[in-house]
């Protein structure tokens, strides 16, 4: 190459899309030259062919126009030796691909000349490729109908686009474009109805949640009932309602990631069993899109200005995908533009989705700007995670970290520790024909999740599928080897999702339901020892609750106000430290960058080295963040400021308590007052020693506030810093340097410009750390205020009533505690229930 080039190349530089590019030049370059006469229009379509796999004034055409000389002046295409050394790293597929080139130079005059034909015939022998698959592309080129059905399946087979993923998507699209020129396979005509996919468990578990809920509104008419006459506090009742929303809006939400054309589109219709998400072989989804259960069929556009839109079905598929130049060009920069938050699409006839299944379907985070903001707002209260990757070859660099990254959010920051709710799914496994190349792939995939430092835990979380030929067999009612794989995958999912997040989420449910008929029974316990006269109440002691009221509302604003003068405290000491961070951070980034380093070549791929210096630069810059976040301004600023009020909480809360245990008529149900509050000991100590950290929770915060700070389209203006004409002079030695430079003065300068935002948004976590707190407070106080108005009403209307009326009162209360009681025997029987169910699932499972 560096003969032909005249260029002092390195094995760095000959990345396996300019050795395709070198061998191509060398066989259209033989089938123009093999009949001595190189007409115009074979020059012009030459570099018709050339140019698409390079931009205008890029040195990849530059570099292309060396090798058109370089292998013209040495006459390479006449050198088998050299012919076979330029092609001897091609894959079987690849080959055939030069080849499908070749044809189409030979026919684009209509006929394909006869000396061309043995020029290529000859060629194809020394590479190894079958007859039978050129008379394929002979056929495909002279539109010929009658083709040997075997060879032609073969001839798809091989160029498979997903074959050509590891080289450029410029190459996918082209394998994709090859194929549409050759006769189509023949399909099998349905003649037996759609597979339906079902999800038997998912249901089951929904008649549970139903159940749950209805239980819910019985509790809340009994509560209601209650409220009206007195005998409960009111607060009880906003406290169901809460619990109520939460059931009500419950689902099992399963996040699909993985990098851009691994075919996660596909699996999603086959697990819908319908053709909802667009999908081709470049890249597609470019939107975070959310596909749940609705009454009827609608697409909501979410922005991210906070506005929303209904808009109608035909325009889903044009706003969810990545426009073809992007997908084929400079993919991050429509990507960070792009002023879409999310698209959710509501259906009521998909089963998964109306099994009480959100589904949320990520753009491929390969090349996303904001990668990490977007993998984490898809694991936020996410109950499971697909992972999907090409099984036809090695996990990527990328897909590694990723899957590390991901393993980490699920497991809240514990680095070291498996996840149980991740699925690897290695797809495309029909592009591996073979038994022994199927058992080498699942050993190199299952080697690195389950290996020393394993990324998942748990049965069946590694499957291999075919996602395209599952959905054709759901499609055309054919069961096959494809289906069945599949079916196994999503057995496993549904297992998961069932038996073991399902059960916790039932089991959760209730125990908050069983909570507030606790209260109400206490509640009613109260109301009748008031009814009894066992409490009662002096115009003393009324005055002197009266006042307790007072001074519950009082300490509320006390701590407000305390709450407000930390918050000012604590952002006046962050800019103080703040400043005195920025003042290392350049020098620091400095060393770092120095160690950048990138696969991608800067003469094929610049704007992939662009992009993996500006990632690096990035993935740099939110280390040093996380740093100050976590050792400065939480431990050292908001730590201690957190603590002053978690003290003074505790404080006035205690006081509180203390205040009811005072009362006389008290004294002997102060335990279930206290407990009414919803607020008890161990409670106190998790504010007091641990605290609600807000946003600051979250791992890599500091990544999190990036994505304005850099990629914010900035690789155009990089690429356009550069200039070209880089490969003359020695210029291939210094391009890296230059990128990296570039990189890092435009990362610098959008950090800067980007501070006022990454401050606003701190603030804003800030705030929501003293307000989560404020919260809790604030709902304490008012039960506390709400039973203390609560026992003052009943012994007004205890005083006031007659014997036979308060007899009456207390036959009432012991029927609401008998039908109280019935709900909580009824939430019982619900969760025998389910967990009977779950161990039948696994034994019948095992079996």
């Amino acid at each position: 190459m560096s003969q032909i080039t005249g260029q002092k190349l390195t094995q760095k530089n000959l990345t396996p899309p300019v050795i395709f590019l070198a061998n191509l030049v060398t066989v259209l370059l033989g089938v123009i030259f093999v009949d001595g006469i190189v007409a115009e229009s074979e020059k012009q379509r030459l570099l018709t062919t050339l140019y698409r796999f390079s931009n205008p004034e890029s040195d990849v055409r530059k570099l292309t126009h060396l090798i058109i000389k370089g292998v013209k002046d040495n006459q390479v295409y006449k050198q088998v030796n050299s012919l076979l050394a330029l092609a001897a790293q091609l894959s079987e597929s690849e080959k055939l691909l030069l080849i499908s080139f070749g044809y189409e130079m030979s026919a684009a005059d209509g006929e394909i000349d006869p000396h061309e034909k043995k020029y290529l015939e000859i060629v194809a022998k020394h590479l190894g490729i079958q007859s039978q698959h050129l008379a394929i592309l002979e056929a495909g080129f002279t539109h010929q109908e009658n083709v040997e059905p075997i060879a032609l399946d073969e001839v798809h087979f091989l160029l498979n686009p997903a074959r050509f993923q590891e080289l450029d998507t410029i190459f996918v699209k082209a394998a994709s474009d090859m194929l549409a020129t050759l006769p189509t396979k023949s399909k099998n005509k349905i003649t037996k109805p759609h597979i339906n996919v079902s999800y038997g468990e998912l249901k089951k578990f929904q008649e549970y949640r139903k159940q749950i809920d209805n239980c819910c509104y019985q509790l809340f008419q009994i509560i209601q009932d209650c409220t009206n006459r007195g005998f409960l506090p009111h607060t009880l009742m906003k406290e169901l309602g809460k619990v109520s929303q939460k059931i009500q809006s419950q689902r099992f939400r399963l996040s699909v990631l993985g990098e851009f054309s691994q075919g996660k589109s596909t699996l999603l219709n086959a697990l819908l069993g319908e053709e909802i998400q667009p999908a081709r072989e470049i890249p597609c989804s470019g939107i975070v899109t959310v596909l749940k259960y609705g009454s009827q069929k609608r697409v909501v556009c979410r922005y991210k200005d906070g506005q929303e839109e209904e808009i109608p079905f035909e325009q889903y598929q044009l706003k969810a995908t990545i426009s073809e130049d992007a997908a084929l060009g400079c993919l991050s920069d429509e990507l960070a533009h792009d002023e879409i938050d999310e698209i959710v699409f509501e259906h009521p006839d998909l089963d998964l989705c109306s099994s009480g299944v959100e589904i949320v379907d990520s753009p491929g985070l390969n090349e996303h700007p904001d990668r990490t903001a977007i993998t984490q707002k898809l694991l936020k209260d996410t109950d499971a995670v697909i992972f999907l990757t090409n099984a036809s070859r090695s996990l990527t660099q990328v897909e590694r970290d990723l899957l590390q990254d991901v393993r980490t959010q699920l497991n809240h920051g514990k680095e070291n520790e498996p996840a149980n709710n991740l699925f690897v799914v290695g797809n495309f496994i029909d592009l591996v024909r073979s038994e022994k190349g199927r058992e080498q792939v699942q050993q190199r995939i299952e080697r690195f999740v389950q290996g020393q430092n394993p990324i998942v835990a748990g049965e069946n979380r590694v499957h291999f599928i075919s996602a395209q030929a599952a959905l054709d067999a759901i499609l055309q009612g054919t069961e096959d080897e494809y289906l069945k794989a599949f079916q196994n995958f999503t057995e496993s999912i549904e297992k998961f999702l069932t038996f073991d997040s399902g059960r916790v989420k039932i089991k959760h449910s209730i125990s908050q339901i069983n909570r507030v008929i606790e209260k109400g029974l206490d509640g009613l316990y109260q109301s009748q020892n008031t009814l009894d006269g066992k409490i009662q109440i002096s115009e003393a002691e009324k005055h002197k609750v009266l006042e307790k009221i007072g001074e519950a509302s009082g300490r509320d604003v006390r701590i407000r106000l305390l709450a407000d003068q930390l918050v000012e405290q604590v952002i006046e000491q962050a800019n103080q430290s703040w400043d005195a961070w920025i003042e290392e951070l350049e020098v620091s980034l400095a060393l770092k960058s120095s160690s950048w380093t990138s696969k991608h070549s800067g003469i094929w791929s610049r704007d992939k080295l662009v992009q993996d210096y500006a990632s690096q630069f990035n993935k740099d810059l939110s280390v040093e963040l996380d740093i100050w976040i976590n050792e400065q301004l939480k431990q050292t600023i908001l730590k201690p400021n957190l603590d002053i009020l978690d003290d003074a909480i505790r404080q006035e809360l205690e006081l509180i308590y203390l205040e009811l245990q005072n009362l006389s008529y008290l004294r002997d149900n102060s335990s279930k007052s206290w407990t009414f509050l919803g607020t008890n000991q161990t409670e106190l100590n998790l504010i007091s020693n641990q605290g609600f950290w807000g946003g600051f929770g979250a791992i890599g915060i500091g990544a999190a506030l990036l994505p304005v700070v850099f990629m914010a389209g900035p690789i155009l203006a990089i690429m356009a810093g550069l200039g070209a004409g880089l490969l003359g002079g020695g210029g291939i030695a210094i391009i890296e340097e230059s990128v990296r430079e570039k990189v890092f003065n435009l990362g610098c300068e959008q950090f800067v410009n980007s501070v006022d935002d990454i401050f606003k948004q701190l603030d804003k976590m800030i705030d929501s750390v003293f307000s989560e707190r404020l919260e809790m407070v604030n709902e304490a106080i008012e039960k506390a205020i709400a039973l203390y108005e609560n026992l003052l009403e009943q012994q007004e209307k205890a005083h006031n009533e007659t014997l036979e009326q308060r007899e009456a009162e207390k036959m009432w209360i012991y029927q609401k505690r008998q039908e109280l009681e019935q709900v909580q025997n009824g939430l019982e029987v619900i969760l025998s229930k389910c967990t009977s169910d779950a161990f039948g699932g696994l034994r019948q499972r095992k079996n």
